[in-house]
């Protein structure tokens, strides 16, 4: 499912609320687009449609496009906290909004934080680098089938299907 399938699926009274998000901060608005479309871009150059899924492929999408809204965003807040709560609110929003399963939704909230935490590591890395090391995250991601299974990997990405990555 695409982007603009997924916005699609969200109630108009959840898009108002996402729009007050940027009512609040106009100038997010074009570093978010531009995160987003890269990370589809190269999300759908490594991976094809796998990163749709709930395998590895998707980890590594949320982890990446938190980290990439995190660099983009940095440029107006010129806060790296900021950024990362900024990125949180919005993505928390999005993932709330999203209709998904509890499971499928609790994988995405913890990748997407594994993301951030990483923007907090490497903030100074290029896109190269930043690409490579959330391919070894994703390479490493751990199985699981529970939401308390989720809770024990702190430092790791989650995924609930095996696909190839």
């Amino acid at each position: 499912m695409n982007l603009w399938e997924k916005i699609r699926h969200i109630r108009p009274t959840r898009l108002i609320q996402f729009g007050i998000i940027f009512l609040k901060r106009p100038l997010l608005l074009v570093p978010v687009w531009k995160a987003t479309k890269g990370t589809l871009k190269v999300c759908d150059r490594l991976y094809g449609n796998l990163h749709h899924g709930t395998g590895k492929a998707n980890a590594f999408r949320h982890a990446f496009w938190n980290y990439q809204l995190c660099q983009k965003t940095l440029k107006i807040t010129r806060d790296k906290q900021k950024s990362v709560n900024f990125t949180q609110k919005l993505v928390d929003f999005y993932e709330k909004a999203a209709k998904t399963k509890w499971l499928d939704q609790a994988m995405d909230l913890h990748n997407n934080a594994i993301g951030r935490a990483y923007f907090l590591l490497h903030f100074d890395k290029n896109d190269r680098e930043i690409t490579y090391l959330m391919q070894k995250l994703a390479e490493n991601a751990k199985k699981v089938g529970k939401i308390e299974e989720i809770q024990t990997y702190h430092n790791a990405l989650v995924y609930l299907n095996d696909e190839p990555c």
